[in-house]
């Protein structure tokens, strides 16, 4: 093995493989995915076909980061839903043998889109299409019944909001490693905005971005959403707010927004049109508090890059080179939520 802390043992794996995956043989080949910040993701190739493995990191661990085994078994109950996920194959136990947990899944072949203003696409229609069928993709997610799946148990009951807050206080004051003025400043603000809890509950995907899909090869059409690590029974809006959130960064910068993007010339929704899309297929009239739900996309985003941050400095991050950079990244996030809410207040 190489002194990689996120090289796999081929000689170890391959026969625990075998004899838990049926039909599974021939471990031939282990790649690490390129992207990916928290848990580090596998091309296996064998004998028998391409699978994708995907473990937690090693080294020390924040509490409640990097739960495997909820996005196995979200993925599992979505199977029989509307919503795309990948098929599960099998969960190790944090005792296997590459010494911490880990699933596999199938391998799905399809596009992913990482720039969001889809140069790749074949023409403004197919960018409209693609906008439109994520649009509808996080309408069904929102929509599945979590008593139908046995997810009914996925959260803990009370405000959504106020527990998210609560966490990811917590962990980016557990990763903090420096004072970052707009961060704190953000964070009074949030606690004295929360909104009353409106009683909305649904499984939401926690990182609901354009990159987490994969779509068809021949068409628009989403085949799997993946990355399910942050999901629970939470409040719908937020996975909206999130994506909108994401459309807000600058272009430029390594998040890859839409900002500066003229989405008309591109055939891309305005996020006024995108929101409005959402709520006429959930039958809902519109959304209060928006600049709230922003405001938190923002700031639960920093939390997470602060903690990517930290891993990084303690030499446990999936990508560590790339993981440096969040540092900066956290300031950014700070800085425009600052902004947001200024304007509105």
């Amino acid at each position: 093995m190489s002194g990689d802390a996120n090289a796999l043992d081929k000689a170890a794996l391959a026969p625990y493989l075998e004899a838990h995956i049926p039909g599974f043989a021939g471990l031939s080949a282990i790649e690490k995915f390129k992207s990916g910040q928290s848990n580090p993701t596998y091309l296996l190739t064998a004998a028998s076909g391409r699978y994708v493995l995907r473990a937690k990191p090693p080294g020390q661990l924040l509490k409640s980061a990097h739960q495997v085994d909820r996005e196995f078994r979200v993925m599992q109950a979505l199977g029989s839903t509307a919503v795309p996920v990948p098929r599960m194959l099998h969960l190790s136990g944090e005792d296997s043998p590459i010494g911490r947990m880990f699933y596999v899944m199938e391998f799905l072949d399809g596009r992913i889109f990482w720039d969001p203003s889809l140069p790749d696409a074949s023409g403004n229609a197919e960018r409209t299409a693609i906008y439109d069928a994520m649009n509808a993709t996080l309408a069904a997610l929102h929509d599945v019944d979590v008593v139908a799946v046995g997810l009914s148990d996925f959260g803990k009951p009370g405000s959504y909001f106020e527990r998210q807050f609560a966490r990811w206080t917590s962990q980016y004051r557990a990763s903090e490693t420096e004072t970052i003025a707009d961060m704190d400043r953000l964070i009074a603000w949030l606690e004295t905005h929360m909104p009353a809890d409106d009683g909305r509950v649904s499984l939401v995907h926690g990182d609901y971005r354009l990159d987490n899909m994969i779509f068809a090869k021949d068409g628009p059409k989403v085949i799997a959403v993946l990355d399910w690590e942050l999901s629970t029974l939470g409040h719908p809006f937020a996975d909206l707010a999130y994506q909108c959130m994401q459309w807000r960064l600058p272009h430029a910068s390594g998040f890859r927004g839409l900002g500066g993007v003229d989405r008309a010339a591109a055939g891309l929704p305005s996020e006024e049109a995108y929101v409005a899309v959402y709520c006429r297929r959930r039958g809902i009239d519109g959304i209060g508090n928006w600049t709230f739900f922003l405001a938190f996309s923002f700031f639960r985003l920093a939390a997470i890059c602060q903690g990517v941050y930290r891993r990084a400095l303690d030499g446990n991050a999936s990508n560590p080179e790339k993981a440096k950079t969040y540092g900066q990244a956290v300031k950014l996030l700070a800085a425009l939520a600052v902004d947001l809410i200024d304007r509105k207040s």
